[in-house]
């Protein structure tokens, strides 16, 4: 059975479309489909929605240009929800957030974001700090040549944690790899979607094949 014959349609021929981030994992947007708007979706790989309001199908971006190219389209258990996983161009919601969802009980919650998405947000805020209260401002101070040395420290405690410490242990390490990581990025103005870019490019590549493609 396809996808698109598998859906539970509701009483008005629509369902309500989750719209995630392929990269982050970030919810950007809800919309809704209809069954012209699925396969439109499916066979342009364009987010294309169906507007209760305004009666008819839409595409994302179709006048903003800020479009979701869609990577892939789950269903979930009881058939009528979807999950459409994308990859947004530009900011998602009308008024230049990057998600819909930036409603929230505290401040720090304004945009809904994964957890790594919220460390590289607190790194780069960092950037205006003062160096004598912010570890972080005084990694980014020092440079290429501190912040290098620290992730050369802390890679090599994880290392020897992996060979014979806990479990507890290679979690502590490997989180102070990634914060060191993150630092290291926001120094250089690599944003942390960048890398997830080129993980997902490398998907389904030979380990081997892709170093040696690399020279290394």
């Amino acid at each position: 059975m396809s996808l698109v014959d598998a859906v539970r349609w509701d009483d008005r021929g629509l369902l309500p479309a989750v719209v995630q981030d392929r990269l982050g994992g970030r919810v950007l947007m809800v919309a809704w489909m209809d069954r012209a708007a699925l396969l439109a979706t499916l066979e342009t790989r364009k987010a294309t929605f169906f507007s209760r309001s305004r009666n008819r199908q839409w595409v994302k971006g179709e006048t903003s240009g800020h479009t979701l190219e869609v990577h892939d389209v789950r269903l979930d258990c009881d058939g009528d929800t979807l999950l459409v996983l994308a990859t947004p161009a530009g900011p998602t919601c009308h008024t230049g957030s990057p998600t819909c969802f930036f409603q929230g009980e505290a401040e720090e919650s304004a945009v809904g974001r994964p957890l790594l998405d919220d460390l590289e947000a607190e790194v780069l805020s960092r950037k205006a700090s003062d160096a004598g209260k912010s570890y972080t401002k005084s990694l980014l101070d020092g440079g290429a040549e501190k912040i290098g040395g620290k992730l050369r420290e802390e890679a090599d405690e994880l290392a020897r944690a992996i060979a014979g410490e806990s479990s507890d242990r290679v979690a502590s390490e490997a989180a102070d790899v990634l914060y060191h990581l993150m630092v290291g990025l926001a120094s250089r103005d690599v944003p942390l979607s960048a890398v997830l870019a080129v993980l997902a490019a490398r998907r389904g590549t030979s380990g081997h094949a892709e170093k040696a493609s690399r020279g290394g």
